[in-house]
C-alpha cells in the first residue's frame, strides 16, 4: 500500500471504532447537556489530545511495552479504571447533592459561559480519560505497524494515522454535541440534569469496573 491507501484503510478501521459508544461518547454528551457547548468541545479536544499522544507513543514503541509487560498493562488498567469510577462516583454524588426543591420541575437551569479554567478542566478530563485507557495504546500498537508503507518513517506514520483518528473522532463528537444542543432545550431542567448525571455516573462506574475486572491479556 502507498501512503494514501494506508491512510484510507486505517480511516475505515478507526471510523468504525469511533462509532462504538464508550466513555468518550458518555463524557461529551454529558458535558454538552449538563455544562456548556464550549466545555463539551474542550472535552472532545482533550480526547483527541490523548489519541495523538497514544499514536506517537505507539510509533516510538512505548505502547509496545504495554503489550509486552503484563505488570505495566495492569498498572495502567487499574489506574484508568479507578479514574473512571471516581468520575462516575463524583457525578452520582453531585446529582444527590442537588436540592430538588431549589427549582421547579419545569424551571430552566441557567448555564453561564465556560471560563478559561473550566475549558481547561474539560480538556484535562478528556485527555486524562484517554491516556489512562490502555486499550487505546494496545489498539494502536496492533494496527499502526500494519499500515506503515515501506520506506515511511514510523514516527511520521504514527502521527498521521493518529491524526486521521482525531479528525474522525472530532467529526463524530461535533455531531453529538450539536445534536445534544438541539435536545438541551428539554433536558436542562434541574430534574433532567440530575437524571443525566446519574446515568452518566453509572455508565462510567460500569465501564471502570469492566476495565478493572476484564481477563488479563
Amino acid at each position: 500500500m502507498d501512503l494514501f491507501q494506508s491512510l484510507l484503510a486505517f480511516g475505515l478501521v478507526a471510523g468504525l471504532l469511533t462509532l462504538v459508544p464508550g466513555i468518550d461518547t458518555a463524557l461529551v454528551l454529558r458535558s454538552s447537556l449538563a455544562r456548556t457547548r464550549g466545555f463539551a468541545f474542550a472535552t472532545a479536544f482533550g480526547i483527541s489530545t490523548g489519541l495523538m499522544v497514544w499514536g506517537i507513543a505507539a510509533a516510538v514503541g512505548v505502547s509496545a511495552l504495554l503489550a509486552a509487560s503484563e505488570l505495566a498493562y495492569r498498572t495502567l488498567t487499574i489506574a484508568g479504571a479507578a479514574y473512571m469510577v471516581w468520575l462516575g462516583a463524583s457525578l452520582l454524588w453531585k446529582s444527590r447533592a442537588k436540592d430538588p426543591s431549589s427549582a421547579s420541575p419545569a424551571a430552566e437551569v441557567e448555564v453561564p459561559a465556560a471560563s478559561r479554567h473550566q475549558l481547561f478542566q474539560g480538556w484535562l478530563t478528556g485527555t486524562g480519560t484517554n491516556l489512562l485507557n490502555p486499550k487505546v495504546g494496545v489498539f494502536y500498537i496492533a494496527t499502526i505497524p500494519q499500515f506503515i508503507p515501506p520506506g515511511t518513517p514510523p514516527l511520521l506514520m504514527g502521527i498521521l494515522l493518529a491524526g486521521v483518528h482525531c479528525v474522525l473522532g472530532l467529526a463524530w463528537l461535533t455531531f453529538l454535541i450539536f445534536g445534544a444542543g438541539f435536545a438541551s432545550k428539554w433536558l436542562k431542567s434541574a430534574r433532567s440534569l440530575r437524571i443525566i448525571d446519574r446515568i452518566t455516573g453509572t455508565v462510567l462506574i460500569g465501564l471502570g469496573l469492566r476495565l478493572a475486572l476484564e481477563p488479563q491479556h
